[in-house]
């Protein structure tokens, strides 16, 4: 029924437990597990700045990416250590939604999991939070777990 599922995360406390459900999911059903996070672009003024400041052997990695890479290798460690046999990662530029939107229809994904918290306060009026946004507009079934 679920052989392929995608969680999305920011790496907040909330989003970490939507992606231990997923796992445990994943782990449960045999299931493959795509993990995507999103993130904005940087300034080439802060890379550049970042850049001069790391030692030269790391120059390389400084990048937008580096710190939600380091985020997905981190759940991608926990989903293997938990059992999960097939954990792909996905680092995307731009919205949240849109990023868990596109690479569930890319991976042809059976399910999506998502918190039911993330953006707050008046920015959540504005923007749409990323639960009710995938919500609406994914290509498959979403699971939208409690996470507080």
């Amino acid at each position: 029924m679920f052989g392929s599922i995608l969680v999305g995360t920011d790496g907040s406390d909330t989003a970490k437990s939507a992606v231990r459900d997923a796992i445990d999911l994943a782990r449960q059903l045999g299931a493959r597990l795509h993990v995507v996070s999103a993130y904005e672009p940087v300034s080439v003024q802060r890379l550049g700045d970042e850049s001069v400041e790391a030692p030269k052997d790391v120059q390389w990695m400084v990048s937008p990416r580096e710190d939600v890479l380091a985020m997905l290798d981190e759940a991608a460690a926990e989903a293997r250590n938990a059992g999960v046999a097939v954990v792909e990662t996905f680092a995307r530029q731009g919205d949240a939604a849109d990023a868990i939107i596109d690479v569930a229809e890319e991976q042809q994904s059976d399910l999506i999991v998502v918190g039911n918290r993330g953006m707050t306060g008046a920015k959540r009026f504005l923007l749409g939070s990323v639960p009710n946004k995938v919500s609406h507009h994914a290509p498959c079934s979403v699971l939208i777990v409690r996470t507080t």
